[in-house]
């Protein structure tokens, strides 16, 4: 068994930081091309796209014509094999329901659903050509923990990872498979940047963000968050010939935090 990609393709939205990127290095260090799709080139991305392991797309993968020019270009290099459907945003809800505006639930819902929508819509036909293939979607424990604090974006990630479920009963037959995975809070900018879940929180009740960080975590089992490198370590795994019987599963890494049975 081994995750030996050389000679594949895959689109990885939202590549540019983050589990996006991590996911980008993993794919690429397995010997897959990655066609990364992102607003922005960061440094990280950029080191990759100048040794030629990836292809930067850049545009608005939350508009019709983001995802469809982002797969155009994994088809011009023979694929795509593998997408993962990563992009989203957070954006915390400390006012509460009544503070969530059909803006509001317009952007999130085209972000973090239509963009992934989109992005397979686009795939699965070169894929199923091709004779198979891989669609790995990015949920969250929030589908399934949903939190009022973050309520549009739980929302959201339930219908991924539903859409997830479905999408590999009709796609098995034709060799692709569908996978979802569910993280916990994750050392991203998510939860650590100056607009992310800690310093959110932080203004809103007066507690350092270090006490609202430590306070996600401390009553799991494992007691830490989760690494990017660890959440795209998962993904590789279930994108490559190693998990080739998995399909219509939903992984969590979420250092214990669900402890029930589901």
């Amino acid at each position: 068994m081994d995750t030996d990609m050389r000679g594949r393709t895959a689109v990885v939205t939202g590549a540019s930081k983050g589990i996006g990127l991590a996911v980008t290095r993993a794919l690429t260090d397995c010997g897959a091309h990655v066609v990364a799709g992102s607003r922005s080139l960061s440094d990280g991305l950029r080191e990759l796209v100048d040794a030629g392991r990836a292809t930067f797309v850049q545009g608005d993968l939350s508009t019709p014509a983001g995802p469809a020019a982002l797969v155009a270009a994994a088809v011009q290099r023979g694929g795509p094999d593998i997408l993962v459907n990563n992009v989203g945003g957070v954006t915390p809800r400390p006012d509460g329901f009544t503070s969530i505006s059909d803006a509001h639930w317009t952007a999130t819902w085209d972000l973090g659903f239509m963009t992934a929508v989109r992005t397979t819509r686009e795939a699965v036909p070169p894929m199923a050509a091709k004779g198979g293939g891989v669609i790995v979607m990015v949920g969250s424990v929030n589908a399934f923990l949903p939190d009022p604090l973050v309520l549009d974006y739980s929302v959201i990630k339930a219908a991924l990872t539903n859409l997830a479920k479905g999408l590999s009963k009709e796609l098995g037959p034709r060799g692709i498979r569908v996978v979802s995975v569910s993280p916990g809070p994750v050392e991203t900018d998510l939860w650590l940047g100056e607009s992310g879940m800690a310093k959110t929180m932080a203004h809103a009740t007066g507690k350092p963000p270090e006490a609202i960080s430590a306070g996600a975590v401390d009553t799991t089992p494992l007691g830490r968050f989760s690494t990017p490198t660890q959440v795209a370590d998962l993904i590789t795994f279930l994108a490559s010939d190693r998990a080739a019987n998995i399909t219509g599963a939903d992984v969590t890494i979420d250092a214990g935090m669900i402890t029930t049975m589901r």
